[in-house]
């Protein structure tokens, strides 16, 4: 039972990143304008304009009366920094940065629903998942608990291996384990994102 719930988790997790490929694909990832409107490049941009935003997570009114207390995380920091990396870097590289998070996110589809470097796409839904809750989850119209369960669900895969269980990385594992008994510094590392 524990195997079908891992498998489910893993599959479910794939198929969502799976579900956000085809409104962003190669090679002007759904943009408009010269790379300036729509598509990923409105999801970039409404990161950068919201920055400002309430930036709290975990939002809980301790108090059914407004204003009241409250209880939340503040992210400020990490929206600003998000921000700056976004506005810095990947916007003006977006001609190509938007190959990386493609591919990243089919990386990871594929990883979760093949059981294949499981490990490692949950590392990658991780970094992903990371990134989409700091620059979106306290912004005007988004669940934040969309992201901060997505993250979470990403963090149990890490920690769960699904491969290990399902999977390509079931008939790997026993030839890189052989590889690092043997020494093989690359046989460690690969039967870690395993």
């Amino acid at each position: 039972m524990i195997v079908l719930a891992i498998a489910i988790a893993s599959l479910g997790l794939g198929y969502l990143f799976f579900t956000q490929l085809w409104w962003k694909l190669p090679p002007d990832f759904g943009c408009r304008n010269d790379f300036t409107r729509g598509g990923l490049c409105f999801f970039l941009q409404h990161s950068v304009d919201e920055a400002d935003a309430s930036n709290k997570l975990l939002k809980a009114e301790i108090v059914g009366s407004s204003p009241g207390p409250e209880l939340s995380v503040p992210i400020g920091w990490a929206t600003q920094l998000n921000a700056a990396f976004i506005e810095n870097f990947v916007q003006p590289n977006i001609r190509w940065f938007g190959y990386v998070i493609w591919a990243t996110e089919a990386w990871i589809f594929l990883s979760m629903c093949l059981g294949f470097f499981s490990r490692l796409g949950a590392l990658a839904a991780i970094g992903i998942s990371t990134q989409l809750m700091i620059g979106l989850a306290h912004t005007p119209n988004e669940w934040e608990w969309s992201y901060i369960l997505m993250l979470l669900l990403s963090i149990a895969m890490f920690g769960l291996a699904p491969g290990r269980y399902f999977g390509l990385d079931r008939l790997l594992r026993p030839r890189l384990k052989v590889l690092s008994e043997r020494g093989s510094r690359v046989g460690r590392l690969l039967l870690l994102f395993t």
